[in-house]
């Protein structure tokens, strides 16, 4: 058995591990318009193999969201690591859409087991009582590593062959010292009996209004985002005639970026005061997205995922921030994963809905009616925080 490393290096290695990780759920993003050709689907299509995803992460969440700390770090951190190679084998050797499919469900479950816990692991081995630091390190790899997944395989796409095959080699490449790493770093958790049963989904009386608020907020947010992420490099093709797979996976690159940046900004907003810029934004973001649409302008686009991605990170930041600090210590677990399963049912079920009507209306009617049905969903929030007094 390899001797542990050091906490102070078992927390890069972990870091390492979860940029890894969130870097291979995100890059079959700007390849999206190169598996509707070779496999000759339309938007709709796509809407769905960008949702399954989603649908992944909840199962995960909802079926292992306590395992960690039943059996340790370490084993579910592993099992996310494997898991996330075995979805770059089905990329791989994929010759149809069901390992595309399949590839997808099991980077969601990947995903859903890994950010909890290697979140909690860098909170357990960062140096000192710094935990601050962990938690803003945590969010600089999750986000960051979804914004360089959609970069890399744009860039592989574009300038090297066979592109619908490099980027999961080189996401296998990559996860290599990531294992090797998590199996040398010390475990922080003593392993107890295993109990394997499904996360209770609650929200606590006292928190409730506060986390419809938040919710809603946080959902529209994830709604925005996954069109932009799903349909935009169709859009940049189909309607822009923009086929730099580059400059697709950039688009979404700086929404995650800027969605980092909202993060951010959030400690120096009150929860409230956060929660109203992040509506704004939102919609604002919404009504570029439609206009973006309607006059077919990459600038106008980019601005979108930009005020997007602030109003994101904001929104998320304050929502859960809000709900930790109300919430009863021994209910915060159960509402904040209540919280992330109301956020990743926001980047499905309305992505799919943008599919569907895309399919019978067209791509660029479907933007524009989702955008302003989710700018009217965030007035609403709006409304509400002006009114509200908790």
């Amino acid at each position: 058995m390899p001797a542990p490393v050091s906490r102070t290096t078992g927390f890069v290695l972990i870091a390492y591990a979860f940029l890894v990780t969130m870097l291979g759920a995100t890059l079959p993003t700007p390849l999206y318009p190169l598996f509707a050709e070779r496999y000759s689907f339309g938007p709709l299509m796509v809407t769905l193999i960008f949702a399954v995803y989603a649908f992944g992460v909840i199962a995960a969440l909802l079926a292992f969201g306590e395992l960690s700390d039943e059996i340790g770090r370490k084993p579910v951190l592993v099992a996310g690591l494997v898991l996330s190679a075995l979805s770059a084998f089905l990329f791989v050797f994929a010759d149809s859409l069901t390992p595309i499919f399949a590839g997808r469900v099991v980077s969601g479950l990947s995903a859903g087991l890994f950010t909890g816990t290697a979140t909690a692991t860098l909170v357990d081995l960062v140096p000192g009582d710094r935990r601050r630091l962990a938690s803003l390190v945590a969010v600089v790899v999750n986000l960051g590593g979804l914004g360089l997944g959609t970069l890399l395989a744009g860039v592989l796409a574009d300038y090297c062959r066979s592109p619908l095959r490099l980027p999961f080699i080189v996401q296998l490449g990559l996860l290599v010292p990531a294992l090797i790493g998590t199996v040398l770093v010390p475990e922080s958790v003593p392993r107890r009996r295993f109990r394997l049963r499904l996360q209770r989904l609650s929200v606590p009386q006292e928190v409730r209004s506060v986390f419809i608020r938040g919710a809603a907020a946080g959902f529209a947010s994830f709604a925005v985002a996954g069109v932009l992420s799903s349909v935009a490099p169709v859009f940049l093709v189909q309607v822009l005639g923009r086929t730099s797979h580059t400059l697709a996976g950039l688009l979404v690159f700086i929404l995650f970026g800027a969605s980092i940046i909202g993060q951010l900004a959030v400690a120096r907003l009150s929860d409230r005061r956060a929660l109203v810029w992040a509506c704004a934004l939102l919609v604002a973001g919404a009504g570029l997205l439609a206009l973006a649409l309607s006059i077919e302008s990459l600038a106008t686009l980019i601005a979108s995922a930009i005020v997007v991605g602030v109003g994101q990170g904001l929104g998320i930041g304050a929502g859960l921030a809000a709900i930790n600090q109300r919430a009863p210590v021994e209910r915060r677990g159960e509402t904040a994963s209540s919280f992330f399963v109301v956020m990743y049912v926001g980047l499905s079920l309305p992505v799919i809905g943008a599919g569907v009507a895309a399919n019978s209306f067209g791509l660029r009617a479907a933007g524009i009616a989702f955008s302003a049905a989710v700018a009217a969903l965030v007035l609403t929030v709006l409304l509400s925080l002006a009114r509200a007094r908790d």
